[in-house]
């Protein structure tokens, strides 16, 4: 992949990719509108001789003049607090922001690759959840405009994949975490790292007996690019499958951190999934992928970043 674009290119997991590609000798293009992106999260990369940034919203048309050999579609918001703040921008991103992104690869002939969820799967019935679950969503909730925008979005990129020919790869992500987060953002890593080294009580929502299976940054990555470069063109489940209890990770982060906090338990927000847990079986026979990092290890990996967030936070 000589040329790659890459939208979303300055927000958490979008950043990430650009370093891999740019390690792997790939031309990076980084597109981003900066809605959730952040340039902090690219700086290092600026005035590097293979990126190039470029500020512009995906749901209006996307030009870019030469080849391009991929295009990975990652822009959205895509944290819980986002839902109910950007409700039509993430459907926005999702149906028109997918398709111009799909429109480009038609027209440079380039290989697309979405960026799903397992969101997509909603509260689940089943659990783990493999690719072939259809999920339970409910299209009309405050998460619905999230979980539909990425239905949505893989319906359209399999209908260009039938009806256009243009080799297409889809990832469902699982909760995935790690350094260029957003300290803000909403989710229970962010939220209990900034609470803990603030000495705030840390939230958790429900009796904390939900499950969540998070996933370290550098194996989705891994993963991704892994898929982009194989033959495979159905969805493909990305994450740990390591099933934790929300009420588990906050005590291995007060652990981590050091911190006296105490738990507050909140209401259980709507259609918040009860389980979460990937069935990595197609990644593993299809991509000889599964995750190397433990929960500990990125934990652990991941604790720097957020100290110097709360600092530089601080200081602002």
């Amino acid at each position: 992949m000589h040329r790659v674009l890459i939208t979303g290119g300055a927000g958490f997991i979008g950043s990430h990719l650009c370093r891999r590609f740019l390690d792997e000798g790939s031309e990076v293009i980084c597109m981003d509108n900066l809605l959730t992106g952040r340039l902090q999260n690219i700086e290092d990369l600026v005035g590097h001789e293979r990126f190039v940034f470029i500020k512009h919203d995906v749901t209006n048309y996307i030009h870019v003049p030469g080849p391009v050999d991929a295009v990975l579609h990652f822009a959205s918001p895509a944290s819980p607090a986002d839902f109910e703040r950007l409700p039509i921008q993430i459907l926005k991103v999702g149906a028109l922001g997918t398709h111009k992104a799909l429109g480009l690869a038609k027209d440079k002939r380039a290989r697309f690759l979405l960026a799903s969820t397992s969101e997509c799967y909603g509260d689940p019935e089943i659990n783990p959840q493999p690719e072939s679950y259809w999920g339970n969503v409910n299209p009309i909730g405050i998460r619905g405009v999230y979980d539909e925008a990425k239905r949505f979005a893989e319906a359209m990129t399999m209908a260009y994949q039938r009806y256009h020919g243009i080799e297409t790869r889809i990832v469902r992500i699982f909760n995935t975490y790690g350094p260029g987060m957003r300290i803000d953002d909403g989710r229970v890593i962010p939220n209990f790292f900034r609470q803990a080294l603030k000495g705030e009580d840390l939230s958790v929502f429900g009796d904390g007996s939900q499950t969540r299976s998070i996933n370290f940054v550098t194996d989705l990555v891994e993963g991704i690019y892994r898929l982009l470069n194989s033959d495979y063109a159905l969805p493909v489940n990305i994450g740990n499958p390591i099933e934790m209890t929300v009420m588990e990770i906050a005590e291995r982060i007060l652990r981590i951190t050091g911190s006296q906090s105490k738990i507050a338990y909140h209401g259980l927000p709507p259609d918040d999934p009860k389980v979460r847990r990937p069935d990595i079986t197609i990644a593993r026979e299809k991509l000889a992928w599964q995750p190397a990092v433990s929960p500990d290890e990125g934990l652990e990996r991941t604790l720097p970043y957020f100290q110097a967030e709360v600092q530089r936070t601080r200081v602002d």
